[in-house]
């Protein structure tokens, strides 16, 4: 049984061969990579068994495409709740205790009520019974305290902490590329 088009992604690499994102993991729709081949905007590393046809052609579906043209990676990531999570590796800052994002809160270290500001330097992840013991308190009224004081990451951090939490489905033509530059173990 084939695979319909839209179970076939592709895994998008900066011309460098990386990944342009592992978190979310940088894929394309089969219809875009198409038009990026047709336009000689990539380069068509892997490929699936499925076919495609027009009218005068039939190709494989590109599984994996690198970009011609290099693209750095942003500096400063978009300060949003879910890279807040990602920074502090979907655990909670006070206690520890790994969760899913929807068992995750923000929390301001300075409450917005003191004059706390919503900013990478006073906002962690917490889970809701920290989050709630914790209240409107300063972390020296609560006793609770963050367990590293949190920063502003690099886009380079985020990118690591999201290789830790690899999507459901990676396609075996996506691995190598995905964890070729991690360190490996002696044997």
């Amino acid at each position: 049984m084939l695979a319909s088009l839209e179970a076939c992604p592709a895994l998008v690499l900066n011309a460098d061969f990386r990944p342009l994102s592992y978190f979310p993991l940088s894929l394309w729709p089969w219809q875009d990579v198409i038009k990026a081949v047709f336009l000689e905007r990539v380069n068509i590393v892997s490929e699936y068994e499925r076919l495609v046809h027009s009218p005068s052609l039939a190709m494989r579906l590109p599984s994996v495409i690198s970009l011609k043209r290099y693209i750095p990676a942003t500096r400063r990531p978009a300060f949003t709740r879910f890279n807040v999570f990602l920074r502090d590796r979907f655990t909670c800052s006070y206690c520890g205790t790994a969760g899913a994002t929807e068992e995750l809160t923000f929390d301001h270290i300075v409450p917005k009520s003191r004059g706390g500001k919503t900013v990478w330097e006073n906002v962690v992840a917490a889970c809701e019974p920290c989050n709630l013991r914790k209240g409107g308190r300063l972390p020296r009224e609560s006793g609770i305290y963050p367990r590293v004081m949190p920063r502003q990451p690099t886009t380079w951090q985020l990118q690591q902490n999201g290789r830790a939490y690899p999507p459901n489905y990676l396609h075996e033509s996506w691995r190598d590329f995905l964890y070729w530059d991690t360190v490996l173990d002696p044997v």
